[in-house]
């Protein structure tokens, strides 16, 4: 990799987001206000949870983060997001998403699907020809599928597949990492284990990583910092910091710091109260 790329993946990431408004037309005339005036910033390297109910515009958020734009859909509706201070229009160079769909191409083996990235000229170019073996090979031992390179993900099950795609999205040390629930239709158990494989991971290489959680639980888990929205049009409820070092166990929830975290969050979103649902794991 050249010197200049290593510059600009250890710079630390910012992504501003300044008086956001997403508005939808409704099928029987007017809008949907889904996104009211929201502000925000994130700096990295640290991990920021995005919590609200179900369907608080979460997704929406990170969708427009990370560029990603529906046909004839104009995002924002109103104000502006950055990354870096340069407008943030399209899919992003140094920003990755990963989905809870995790979008691994079934025809390909599971080395492939982690070295899918080589096949795209952007990251071909960051990463000579001779040292790719040797990154997809890291990744696979770090999230413990070294021995299942050959194997279809059809051959795996949701956790191990999610473990691919986390690899596939850590592998080039992207800046930012956009994480939209990305666990949340795994079992507790499996859930769990990768929770705990992702705080690994971010500790070896650190990055900007927004996640999005209707799991209380979970935030407190992973967050340096949890951001909670309210029910549509979403706002910021409340917004803090955590500063327990990492890993966090069920132990610590316990704690009465956790506690009265979890207190504060479910009493924030009782007082924005409206549809939608958020889960506690503990």
């Amino acid at each position: 990799m050249s010197e200049t790329a290593i510059s600009a993946s250890t710079t630390p990431a910012v992504i501003a987001l300044d008086r956001i408004v997403q508005e939808y037309p409704r099928p029987e005339g007017g809008v949907n206000r889904v996104v009211d005036d929201l502000s925000l910033r994130f700096t990295g390297p640290s991990i920021n949870m995005l919590l609200g109910p179900s369907g608080c515009g979460k997704s929406t958020l990170l969708y427009m983060m990370g560029g990603v734009r529906p046909q004839n859909t104009h995002m924002p509706t109103s104000g502006t997001i950055t990354i870096d201070g340069v407008p943030c229009n399209d899919a992003h160079d140094d920003a990755v998403m990963v989905f809870q769909r995790y979008a691994n191409r079934p025809d390909l083996s599971v080395y492939d699907n982690v070295a899918f990235p080589f096949r795209l000229a952007l990251w071909r170019d960051r990463i000579p020809s001779a040292e790719r073996h040797d990154k997809v090979m890291h990744m696979l031992e770090a999230v413990g599928l070294a021995d299942k390179t050959k194997l279809l993900p059809s051959q795996l099950s949701g956790g191990q597949n999610q473990r691919i795609a986390l690899a596939r999205s850590l592998m080039l040390r992207p800046r930012i990492l956009l994480m939209d629930e990305p666990f949340g239709a795994l079992d507790a158990q499996t859930r769990e284990e990768m929770q705990k494989l992702l705080v690994k991971l971010y500790e070896e290489h650190p990055c900007l990583i927004v996640f999005v959680t209707h799991d209380v639980t979970e935030a407190l888990l992973l967050g340096d910092r949890v951001v909670v929205l309210s029910t549509q049009p979403a706002r910021i409820a409340d917004d803090f910091g955590i500063a327990t070092p990492k890993p966090r166990d069920s132990g610590w929830l316990r704690m009465p710091e956790a506690a009265a975290l979890e207190q504060r969050i479910l009493s924030r979103l009782h007082q924005a109260a409206g549809k939608g649902n958020v889960r506690v794991t503990v």
